[in-house]
C-alpha cells in the first residue's frame, strides 16, 4: 500500500526516513521512505499513529486513517536555524511575535538597518526544559498556502513566545538570531509610523519578497499552480519551470493559482552578521529583496533625508495616508502591487499632486489579489495578444488595470535583460542635472554594488517607454545596455494636479546610489525638489 510521500520544508523528497506505524498502542509495521520519498507498507485499513524520524530533521507524530483518499504529503523540518516576525509589518506600538525554529538555545537581538546597523533591544536567550524545545513542527500538506504555523504546537507558556511592540522610529528592522550550535540567521521587520512624521514615504516591496519566497516548495516561479503529487527529486527533471519553460507554466487562468502565504520564513532576505551596507550585494535574490531596500534607506540617511517606511499591505488597507506626504519612493523591484495600491498611488499623483520616485525596474508588472491578512493570490497569467481586450497590454499587470506605463512612463521589456551598463545623459539642461557637472553624452552609474548583474546602474531588468506612455514624459538619460535595452530615466510634470513622476526603470539603480556620485547627485537633486528642500534650478 502506498501511504504517501515525505519531503522537507522545500518539498524535496527525503529518502531513508524511518516510519513507524502503531495501532491500539502496539507497533504493527515499520518502513523507510524510498528515493522518491515514497512510503510503502502492508497495512490493514484503519486509524494509525505514525512516527517519522531522520537524522538532521525534527521527528514527529501524526494520526491518519489509512488508506487515505490521496497519498499523504508528510513534511519534516530540517535542523537549520530560521525564523520571521509575525506580522512582518506593523505600525509603531503594534505588537508582533518572534517565530524562530532552533534545535538549540538561541539569542535574539533587534537591530535597525539604516546607514548603520543600530542595536535596538536585546530580547534575551530562549530555551525550555525539554530537549530541542525551541524546534518547530511543520504542518503536513501544502503549507505555502496556509502558513507554517510556528508557535502553535506545544508553545503554550508565555515564556516560549515573545511579542514585542514596533519601535517608535519607523524603518527597516532586522532580528539577529544565533544559537549554541554556532548558527546565525537574520530576518526583516517593516515598522511604519503610528502617524505620519516625515515628508517622505518609502514603500517596501513586501509583495515581491513573498512572490520569490520558495519556502514550502512553492513561489510565484516554481510550482505556482500548486504542489505536484510527488516531491522534487531533481529540479531540472521534475519542475515544470525547467521541463517546459516558465512562460508555458503561467498561462492558465489566474483563478486557478492558489494563494501564497506571507506567514513563512524568507531565507533570501537574510543579511549576514558581518555585512555592511557598502559591501557588495551577494547572491541571486538578495539584491532585489529586503537587503536591496536597506541600501536605499542607507543612502537617504547619509544624505540627510528623513522618511517613513511602509509595506504594500499598508498602502492597500489605507494605513499609508498618501496625502500626508510630499514624496513616495519605491525600492529596487516593486513588481507586484495590489489593485487598490496601484489605484491609490495613481490617483494621488494624477489628482492630488503627489510626487512619485520610481527607483526600480519591472515595477507594477503583476497584480496581487488580497485574500486575507496572511495570504495573497498572484495574478501572473500572460496577456493573450490575440484577444482584443488584452492586445494593448505590454506587461502582465492587467485584468482590471491599465498598463503601468501610464503612471510610471516606462514598462519592462526583455531587451537588455540580464545585462548592466552605465547611463548616458541625454538632456543635461534639465533642472534635475543642475550642479552635477554632467553634460550630454556623459556616462554615469558606472559603479555598482550589484554582484548578480554587475556593470552599471542600468540593468538586470530594464524599463522603457511604450505606446502607452502618456504625453509629457521627457527622457533625461538612457542606459547603454546592448540591443538598445538600456533603461530610460524619464520625468513628467502633470500641470493639472501638480503631480510629478521620476522613473529610472532599472533594478540596479539603487545598487549604485551609495557608490556612484552621478547617480547619487541626480537622485539627490530630484528628491530635494520633490520634498521641497531646495528651490528648483531653472531649465
Amino acid at each position: 500500500m502506498l501511504i504517501g510521500y515525505v519531503s522537507d520544508e522545500n518539498y524535496l523528497a527525503l529518502a531513508g526516513v524511518s516510519v513507524e506505524f502503531a495501532r491500539d498502542g502496539d507497533i504493527v509495521a515499520q518502513a523507510a521512505s524510498t528515493a522518491s520519498g515514497a512510503i510503502v507498507a502492508d497495512l490493514q485499513p484503519g486509524e494509525y499513529r505514525l512516527t517519522l524520524a531522520m537524522p538532521g530533521f525534527g521527528a514527529k507524530h501524526l494520526t491518519a486513517t489509512l488508506p487515505a483518499e490521496q497519498p499523504l504529503q508528510l513534511r519534516l523540518l530540517s535542523d537549520t536555524l530560521t525564523g520571521f516576525m509575525w506580522p512582518k509589518w506593523v505600525r509603531s506600538g503594534e505588537a508582533a511575535e518572534l517565530r524562530v525554529h532552533s534545535v538549540a538555545p538561541y539569542r535574539a537581538e533587534l537591530f535597525r538597518y539604516g546607514q548603520r546597523k543600530e542595536p535596538v533591544e536585546l530580547l534575551g536567550w530562549f530555551d525550555e526544559h525539554g530537549p530541542r524545545a525551541m524546534a518547530q513542527i511543520l504542518p503536513d500538506e501544502d503549507f505555502s498556502q496556509t502558513g507554517v504555523q510556528f508557535n502553535t504546537v506545544g508553545f503554550t507558556s508565555p515564556g516560549h513566545v515573545r511579542r514585542l511592540a514596533g519601535p517608535q522610529r519607523s524603518g527597516l528592522y532586522y532580528m539577529h538570531v544565533h544559537n549554541e550550535r554556532g548558527e546565525f540567521f537574520s530576518f526583516p521587520w517593516v515598522v511604519a509610523p503610528a502617524a505620519p512624521r516625515e515628508p517622505i514615504a518609502v514603500l517596501a516591496a513586501t509583495n515581491n519578497w513573498n512572490a520569490y519566497n520558495r519556502f514550502g516548495g512553492r513561489s510565484n516561479y516554481i510550482n505556482e499552480a500548486g504542489l505536484p503529487p510527488t516531491p522534487t527529486v531533481n529540479a531540472r527533471q521534475d519542475l515544470a519551470r525547467y521541463r517546459i519553460g516558465n512562460s508555458a507554466t503561467q498561462t492558465a487562468d489566474n483563478d486557478v493559482y492558489p494563494p501564497l502565504s506571507f506567514e513563512r520564513p524568507e531565507p533570501d532576505c537574510f543579511v549576514d552578521r558581518d555585512v555592511e551596507v557598502t559591501d557588495p550585494m551577494t547572491g541571486r535574490l538578495a539584491s532585489s529583496l529586503a537587503p536591496g531596500l536597506w541600501r536605499l534607506l542607507a543612502w537617504l540617511e547619509r544624505e540627510g533625508f528623513e522618511y517613513d517606511l511602509y509595506s504594500d499591505a499598508q498602502v492597500r488597507n489605507g494605513e499609508l495616508d498618501l496625502d500626508a506626504y510630499r514624496v513616495l519612493l519605491t525600492e529596487m523591484h516593486p513588481e507586484y502591487w495590489y489593485a487598490e495600491e496601484y489605484d491609490a498611488v495613481r490617483d494621488w499623483v494624477e489628482r492630488r499632486g503627489g510626487r512619485l520616485m520610481y527607483l526600480g525596474g519591472n515595477g507594477a508588472d503583476c497584480q496581487v489579489e488580497h485574500v486575507d491578512a496572511s495570504r495573497g493570490r498572484y495574478l501572473t497569467r500572460q496577456p493573450d495578444r490575440d484577444r482584443p481586450e488584452e492586445a494593448h497590454l505590454e506587461s502582465r499587470f492587467h485584468r482590471t488595470h491599465e498598463p503601468q506605463a501610464r503612471l510610471l512612463g516606462v514598462a519592462f521589456t526583455h531587451a537588455g535583460e540580464g545585462t548592466a551598463a552605465p547611463y548616458r545623459v541625454l538632456d543635461a539642461d534639465h533642472w534635475a542635472f543642475a550642479g552635477t557637472g554632467l553634460r550630454n553624452g556623459d556616462l554615469f552609474g558606472t559603479h555598482s554594488m550589484h554582484e548578480r548583474v554587475p556593470g552599471g546602474a542600468s540593468g538586470h531588468e530594464t524599463d522603457k517607454r511604450t505606446p502607452n506612455t502618456p504625453p509629457g514624459f521627457v527622457v533625461l538619460a538612457q542606459g547603454t545596455n546592448p540591443d538598445n535595452g538600456g533603461a530610460e530615466v524619464v520625468y513628467r510634470n502633470l500641470p493639472g494636479s501638480g503631480g510629478e513622476v521620476y522613473s529610472v526603470g532599472s533594478m540596479t539603480y539603487i545598487a549604485s546610489l551609495l557608490v556612484d556620485e552621478g547617480v547619487s547627485a541626480l537622485t539627490r537633486n530630484v528628491l530635494n525638489d520633490f520634498a521641497g528642500r531646495a528651490p528648483r534650478a531653472a531649465d
